[in-house]
């Protein structure tokens, strides 16, 4: 079972993402209302994800997702959007958030994607995708070279996979893209996770992102 937290400060979107969450393997064990609820709530009914709005009016959704991060065994945060705060989301990628999704989501979106960061692959939608990776070609980046020399270390082939999570593609539509079976596009990209010390696709989709930005 995946034991879900959901927090936002809307009452009317936490009831319709607890009428979304109701497959047989997923529990919504707590809401919160704002940030400053989110670490006592973890600590009292130890979610596997958490949902995470981002703009919340004592302590936003960023700040809420860093310390949540920071707990011992912390759970996976999707950070939930309207994506018109792309700044915003930017620090929710430096803050460690292992997912991103759009507040009109489909249903099935967001259930795949809470039942993506329980399984500790992260979620990044093709939407989600698109504007993340934009701000990351925008955002001042002195980083880039070393996220290609990082990204250098890949064999083609996990490159071809890490490329593909960076437009928000599954396990699934990678392996149909590179006519290869599922098993095996999951074990190039733990390869290419473990080569690029990240944790989730979130993060990996930043740094091939950020290699492409070092320039010659």
């Amino acid at each position: 079972m995946i034991r879900v937290l959901v927090v936002d400060d809307d009452p009317m979107v936490r009831r319709l993402l607890r009428t979304i969450l109701r497959p047989d393997d997923i529990d919504v064990v707590a809401e919160a209302a704002d940030g400053d609820e989110v670490v006592t709530a973890v600590q009292a009914h130890h979610p596997d994800v958490v949902l995470m709005d981002l703009r919340m009016p004592r302590i936003d959704g960023v700040a809420a997702t860093r310390a949540v991060r920071a707990l011992p065994d912390p759970p996976g945060v999707i950070a939930m959007t309207s994506f018109d705060t792309e700044a915003v989301i930017l620090d929710a990628v430096h803050a460690d958030a292992s997912g991103f999704l759009a507040k009109d989501a489909s249903p099935d979106e967001i259930v795949s994607a809470v039942r993506a960061v329980a399984r500790g692959e992260g979620a990044l939608s093709p939407r989600a995708a698109r504007v993340v990776m934009a701000q990351v070609h925008a955002a001042p980046n002195s980083s880039g070279r070393d996220a290609a020399a990082k990204v250098a270390t890949l064999t083609e082939r996990e490159l071809d996979v890490a490329r593909l999570v960076a437009q928000g593609l599954s396990n699934a539509e990678i392996a149909q893209r590179l006519f290869l079976g599922e098993a095996t596009v999951k074990t190039h990209l733990a390869a290419a996770m473990t080569k690029l010390g990240v944790a989730n696709r979130v993060q990996l989709a930043v740094l091939v992102t950020q290699s492409a930005t070092s320039g010659p």
